[in-house]
């Protein structure tokens, strides 16, 4: 597959965000630099909260001609009228929520270091396929995504590949021949310069 000559951003939310300034923020990153989608990734299970993120965002977004994804809640993206998920079960729910969406909704599969489950989720009919975190850290059991597992992929796998988790300017700089997208959240959120920490994450794309 020849990879894009610049990877293209994926933004991921923070899992807690506030209606009253969150949409503001994001508006200013989307502003900013291009970006392809974003993907709305709370913690909580409440569904009002939910819907009241969505339709926040929803107006951010759509005004850019940008997608909206939700994490897991294949229900409630589309009852939302959102562009369509992003699943945390590997392979295992891809092809009940490809019919359940429809061809033209947006299906992604998180499938950490599995670079068969990678495999299964785009034979299921994923749009994406998403690995990380791509350093290693002390979080859950250590896994990690390494740059090998990109690099196989772009060359063999014709199906879109994210990386995300743990990204830094260096990381950044290594797998960018390797992917499609970089999923981006914590990294420039946790910043008190959103924009200005995605400037100098992805300095390195040119």
């Amino acid at each position: 597959m020849d990879t894009p000559e610049r990877p293209q951003l994926y933004l991921i939310t923070p899992p807690e965000i506030e209606l009253s300034s969150f949409p503001d923020r994001l508006a200013s990153v989307l502003d900013a630099q291009p970006v392809a989608c974003v993907r709305l990734d709370l913690a909580t299970r409440d569904e009002d909260r939910i819907a009241r993120a969505a339709d926040g965002l929803r107006e951010v977004t759509h005004a850019r001609d940008i997608a909206l994804v939700l994490t897991d809640h294949t229900l409630m993206s589309e009852r939302l009228g959102l562009d369509g998920v992003h699943l945390t079960d590997a392979a295992r729910s891809v092809r009940a929520t490809r019919k359940a969406l429809g061809p033209d909704a947006i299906v992604g599969s998180f499938c950490g270091a599995s670079r068969h489950d990678g495999m299964t989720a785009g034979e299921a009919g994923a749009d994406y396929v998403s690995f990380g975190p791509v350093r290693a850290s002390n979080l859950d059991d250590g896994s990690f995504a390494e740059s090998a597992l990109f690099q196989w992929w772009s060359e063999m796998i014709e199906v879109p590949v994210v990386a995300e988790g743990g990204l830094d300017a260096a990381t950044v700089a290594q797998l960018a021949p390797f992917t499609d997208f970089f999923g981006i959240g914590g990294e420039i959120w946790d910043s008190d310069d959103p924009v200005g920490a995605l400037a100098a994450l992805t300095a390195a794309l040119g």
